[in-house]
């Protein structure tokens, strides 16, 4: 049986017409997927500041009375340190210099107490520049440091000082104490400002309590210190006649050449309780009220044995005269110190230098007396 062409091909047509409409229908859209917000938990948690301190471990030295938590590569160096007319002896733990920030804590002993020629305040600055004479060289050498009194506080029944420090690029804090025995520094450099690492490490210092049968004078030697930071605001400095002062403008601290007494050769022998009573402790109690009035010197720059140049206060350009008005106590140091003339900005350090003024007693009619004068300062113009 033959079919006819004609109805093949109509055939043929019949059978593509379906494939064709499908071919045309447009294909579905397929739904996008849904996307999803992390939830807080599912985020990446943002990276954690790395602990430094994990890597530390407690010192507790066996010649000296106190702990502390310290990198493991600390070096311990112990030696002598000429300061002025003294030796001291001297023990340094330090962190590797290479690393920041730097850590160390410095020992000395050497220079005793005798308020026959020297108070305790003075003496603790003597130390305080010994040791910023001594540590900064082993930090960043042939750099000039800059180191000055912030505040004070109580620490195990002593007081202690707190000094800001820089030596070159590294910034920091030293905590300063002196026990019965030691005078001790524990000073934190960096290259930036981390509170948390220095509270840290500062907060790990710890030393025997003060003995109570030691005369208690921290309460007093804190009130002491408190006003020494205030002296160098022009609006808060309290009247200071009487006693010595010791709080310096920046880059400077006590230069110690004030500090008088023998040189502790023994470094266990202890700090306190060497002293002879002074020769006045056995006059009248009448005749010691009864004190002369200061004479008067006029213009003193030229009868100092010691006047420290002030610095001009970071980022002040102009310059001008300050006249300091200054009263100068029987042993010849300064005990009080006013501007009383001159560019307001320049008035602090221009006081802060001149209570660091030494002079050679001054004698009237055979008696030690007090000298009131003045000091002029003139400050170059910045260019």
């Amino acid at each position: 049986m033959f079919l006819h062409p004609s109805r093949i091909t109509l055939g043929a047509l019949v059978l593509a017409l379906p494939f064709s409409a499908l071919a045309q229908r447009p294909a579905a859209k397929t739904a996008p997927k849904p996307t999803t917000t992390p939830t807080p938990a599912q985020a990446t948690a943002a990276p954690q500041k790395q602990d430094i301190t994990l890597d530390w471990e407690i010192l507790k030295p066996e010649k000296d009375d106190f702990s502390i938590l310290m990198p493991k590569d600390t070096t311990t160096e112990a030696g002598t340190f000429d300061y002025h007319k003294f030796q001291l002896n001297t023990r340094l733990y330090m962190s590797t210099t290479t690393s920041v920030p730097v850590v160390g804590v410095v020992s000395m002993s050497g220079i005793k107490s005798n308020p026959a020629s020297a108070s305790d305040l003075e003496r603790f600055n003597s130390y305080a520049d010994a040791f910023k004479n001594f540590f900064a060289p082993k930090v960043r050498k042939d750099v000039p440091p800059k180191m000055f009194l912030t505040t004070t506080k109580l620490f195990h029944g002593y007081t202690a000082r707190i000094y800001k420090l820089t030596v070159g690029d590294l910034s920091g804090v030293v905590n300063a104490v002196i026990t019965k025995k030691r005078f001790y520094a524990v000073a934190l450099l960096n290259n930036k400002k981390d509170d948390a690492l220095e509270d840290k490490f500062m907060s790990s210092f710890v030393i025997p309590d003060k003995p109570v049968d030691q005369p208690n004078t921290a309460a007093a030697d804190e009130t002491q210190g408190q006003s020494e930071v205030a002296s160098s605001n022009p609006q808060e400095r309290p009247k200071l006649e009487g006693r010595r002062t010791g709080v310096a403008a920046e880059g400077t601290v006590s230069n110690g050449a004030t500090a008088q007494g023998a040189v502790n050769t023994d470094e266990n022998n202890t700090e306190f309780g060497t002293a002879q009573p002074t020769p006045q402790a056995n006059q009248n109690p009448q005749q010691a009220n009864q004190k002369r009035a200061p004479v008067s010197g006029g213009m003193l720059n030229g009868k100092a044995i010691y006047l420290p140049l002030p610095e001009m206060p970071p980022g002040e350009k102009a310059g001008g005269v300050v006249m300091v008005q200054i009263l100068v106590d029987e042993q010849g140091s300064v005990v009080d110190a006013k501007a009383v003339s001159g560019p307001p900005a320049l008035h602090a350090a221009a006081v802060n230098a001149a209570r660091f003024a030494r002079f050679s007693p001054t004698m009237l009619m055979g008696e030690l007396v007090r000298v009131q004068g003045t000091l002029a300062y003139n400050f170059a113009k910045a260019n």
